[in-house]
């Protein structure tokens, strides 16, 4: 048990730090959003960047983990906005709401949470899983978005694309990665002041990203989340946002283990890694995906507040049962 508290508290401690902060004041209703913006522009991207640029390419190459983490993913994000537009939701909202049940916080929470685990081994399977939430899920909810708000007779996807992959490209967290990748290629050694600058980045990524996360979970924001038109009333909202949650930290893990276990047949520790980076709760991308395009909000902000709460339990259970096998 004290091994457990070992690995969570740190993240979560780091997380109730920030909330403490906003909730008494010491940091002010800014904070979220610039210190967000300083993870995001230049802390995380310097981390991805070392790790993909000091990457073996053997490293890399990890067909099956990406294959369990992407199909896992990929598929429960179709399986939900398939039964949100059942449901009646238009395609915009049944996007947001897919992509707020199958969209870890892997940027944020990830990389603290898996190198307490795993150490450095957790790096590279970390990134992976990073810039397929933030490349392929996110830009997939766009594309939905994109094309749901066009008019029925120019809904060609085609046109669409290149738009969004410049979009995708010109994001930092998927930049970063990519120039990370084709420094390594090169095999150029990185000189020693750039290297200590962008490590001096790098440390600060994840205490900061933490700390941002629990200034956002003090914000209204996460309690009520935007007023759009389109927003639901309290209860519905609350109750979409626990089944959401639900989701997130229950049946994307089981079918992320199934997959790993079964189909893939993944060894112990890259089966962890994949399992708790999917059991991870919600991250604030859709949150802010929803509010760009003023979709409703109100969703997709608590499901971050009620995953990120529930997964203390639920983290701990799952390192509890598959730790020790994948430490061995």
């Amino acid at each position: 048990m004290s091994s457990i508290l070992a690995i969570i508290f740190p993240v979560f401690g780091l997380i109730l730090a920030g909330w403490l902060c906003r909730r008494l004041r010491v940091l002010g209703p800014a904070a979220a959003a610039e210190l967000g913006r300083f993870v995001v522009w230049l802390a995380l991207p310097a981390m991805l960047f070392l790790i993909m640029a000091k990457a073996d390419w053997r490293q890399l190459y990890q067909p099956a983990f990406t294959a369990t983490f992407a199909l896992a993913g990929l598929g429960l994000f179709a399986a939900v906005a398939a039964v949100q537009r059942w449901r009646g939701r238009s395609l915009a909202d049944a996007s947001v709401d897919a992509l707020a049940a199958a969209y870890p916080n892997t940027g944020y929470m990830g990389f603290p949470l898996t190198f307490l685990l795993a150490g450095q081994a957790s790096l590279v399977p970390t990134t992976i899983a990073t810039m397929l939430v933030v490349c392929v899920m996110f830009g997939l909810a766009i594309l939905l978005i994109e094309y749901a708000r066009l008019p029925a007779g120019q809904r060609q996807p085609w046109l669409l694309l290149p738009r969004i992959t410049w979009s995708l490209l010109k994001n930092p967290l998927i930049a970063a990665p990519l120039a990370g990748a084709l420094y390594a290629a090169t095999g150029w050694p990185l000189p020693v002041s750039g290297a200590q600058l962008l490590q001096l980045l790098a440390g600060a990524a994840s205490p900061c990203a933490l700390v941002s996360l629990g200034l956002f979970l003090a914000s209204p924001a996460a309690s009520a989340g935007s007023a759009a038109p389109q927003a639901l009333g309290d209860r519905q909202a609350s109750a979409l946002a626990w089944q959401l949650t639900a989701v997130k930290l229950l049946l994307l893990p089981l079918l992320t283990w199934a997959l790993g276990a079964w189909v893939f047949q993944l060894p112990a520790t890259p089966l962890l890694l994949a399992v708790l980076l999917a059991a991870l709760p919600t991250g604030t991308g859709p949150y802010m995906l929803a509010d760009l395009y003023g979709r409703d909000g109100s969703v997709t902000a608590r499901t971050v507040l009620f995953s990120t709460i529930a997964s203390v339990a639920t983290l701990a259970a799952l390192i509890h049962w598959m730790g020790p096998a994948a430490m061995e």
